[in-house]
C-alpha cells in the first residue's frame, strides 16, 4: 500500500511513449547522457587541477618533470592532429 507497483509503472511508460514517440524520447536521452557525461568530465578535470596544484605545493621539483611530460603529450596531440587534418585535405 501506498507505494507505486510495477504495474503502474508500466501504465505510466506507456502514456509516455505514446505522447511523445520513441524518437523524441531517445533524442532526449541522448542529449540527457551527453550532458551527465560532459558535467563528469569538467568535474574530473577541476579535481586533477587541484591535485596539481596541491602537488605544486609540496613537492616543486617532481611537479616540473610532470609538467615537463605533459607538456610533451600536449606537444604530440597536436601534431598528430595537425598530420590528420593535411591527410583529409
Amino acid at each position: 500500500m501506498g507505494g507505486i507497483s510495477i504495474w503502474q509503472l508500466l501504465i505510466i511508460a506507456l502514456i509516455v511513449v505514446l505522447l511523445f514517440g520513441t524518437k523524441k524520447l531517445r533524442s532526449l536521452g541522448g542529449d540527457l547522457g551527453g550532458a551527465v557525461k560532459g558535467f563528469k568530465n569538467a568535474m574530473s578535470s577541476e579535481e586533477e587541477k587541484k591535485a596539481i596544484e596541491e602537488n605544486a605545493t609540496d613537492k616543486p621539483a617532481a611537479d616540473t618533470a610532470k609538467v615537463t611530460d605533459t607538456a610533451k603529450v600536449a606537444e604530440t596531440a597536436e601534431k598528430k592532429a595537425e598530420s590528420k587534418g593535411k591527410e583529409q585535405a
